[in-house]
């Protein structure tokens, strides 16, 4: 009987939406975290990993690549495209409506086996319909993954997308 190993990749997603702006808090995103609740959460797993993303992550592990997903350049990107996830798409599908925001304070981090990243969009920013969201290096422009899902439209307030990847 042959042994086969294997990898499990799961994503798991929180979408804060909150009727304040976050701009006045830019730096100290957990005081506004703490001191405004979110008129609605939601809760979602699954993401496509892109093949670019996989690539860039071997790139990173045997050092072919300096391009880290640190808290200076890890972004959160957002847009208003509906087409399917696939391995294949490099970025966002959207044409126009869409948005990089880089890391809150203190993020990404990395403990257990997960990485977790947080962009929060403060009232002028990405205000569309949101069905399709990204994690990307900035200076290389590289999208670990890709998830194509309506979220609502954004009109106004701070909307906080929370990504944890887990691979075990």
């Amino acid at each position: 009987m042959e042994k086969k190993e294997g990898t499990s990749w799961l994503c798991r997603y929180r979408l804060s939406k909150y009727s304040e702006d976050i701009e006045a808090y830019r730096g100290n995103e957990d005081e506004f975290h703490h001191l405004f609740k979110p008129y609605e959460v939601m809760e979602r797993e699954g993401n496509v990993l892109l093949n670019i993303g996989i690539d860039e992550i071997w790139d990173l592990v045997t050092g072919a690549s300096s391009d880290y997903f640190n808290n200076a350049n890890a972004q959160i990107g957002v847009g208003d495209s509906s087409t399917a996830a696939n391995a294949s798409q490099t970025d966002l599908q959207a044409a126009t409506n869409k948005t990089y925001k880089g890391m809150e304070s203190g993020y990404p981090t990395s403990t257990a086996q997960k990485v977790t990243f947080k962009s929060s969009f403060g009232s002028s920013e990405a205000n569309y319909a949101w069905n399709e969201w990204v994690v990307k290096q900035s200076s290389s422009a590289i999208c670990l993954n890709r998830k194509a899902e309506s979220l609502g439209t954004k009109s106004a307030g701070t909307w906080t997308l929370e990504v944890d990847i887990t691979l075990s």
